[in-house]
């Protein structure tokens, strides 16, 4: 008799009974909502370098979609007009959506060295240390500024959606002021009175 791979009835039934067991185990169950999938998210860079290779340089998608320019010759409109123009905004407003979410990852303010213009007497610019103290006096008042960038983004997209000019307009306009709210509390809040006064002046002038 030769020796062989040959299974008797009984083997058949033993293997069939595992197949069974193994395919009637329950699936794993999924990972719990909100459960980090990667781990904690380790930054790369500071959060000026952040701003400076991301954030602002996409940002221009948005703040160049739309503009005018009085010139000798007349007025020099600018709008998207094509599909190309609109999806290069829709790039600009899903980058910073997401994007701005990076801020909330700790990570220091500037690169090792870099103390920002905050050096002399009435120095512009506060230092990554004091701006870091700022963050912890007050990390609700951080990540409202990071939201309301981010709600921006989101009104940039709806403008994107219903091809709507003006709407997009608002919007660089918004993201803007969204910027400058931030800046005026972390960065440079020396500056906070002066831009005020010149809000309110534009303002009174607007409406006489």
């Amino acid at each position: 008799m030769k020796s062989g791979y040959l299974i008797g009835p009984a083997g058949l039934i033993f293997l069939a009974s595992l197949a069974w067991s193994q395919c009637s185990k329950p699936a794993p169950p999924p990972p719990q909502s909100g459960a980090p999938l990667l781990g904690d998210m380790k930054p790369v860079v500071s959060v000026k370098e952040l701003m400076k290779y991301m954030i602002d340089p996409i940002a221009d998608n948005i703040f160049d979609a739309v503009w005018w320019d009085i010139t000798a010759n007349g007025t020099v409109e600018h709008r998207p007009t094509n599909d190309e123009d609109w999806e290069k905004v829709r790039i600009g407003a899903v980058t910073i959506a997401e994007g701005v979410s990076l801020l909330s990852v700790p990570r220091p303010f500037a690169p090792p060295g870099d103390v920002n213009h905050s050096i002399g007497p009435k120095a512009p610019e506060l230092s990554p240390s004091e701006i870091q103290a700022k963050l912890d006096h007050d990390p609700v008042l951080w990540n409202a500024k990071i939201a309301a960038l981010r709600n921006v983004a989101l009104a940039t997209l709806d403008a994107v959606k219903s091809k709507d000019v003006d709407a997009l307009f608002q919007a660089g306009a918004d993201l803007d002021r969204a910027c400058e709210e931030c800046h005026l509390e972390f960065w440079y809040p020396g500056d906070k009175e002066i831009v005020l006064r010149e809000r309110n002046a534009k303002a009174t002038f607007q409406k006489k």
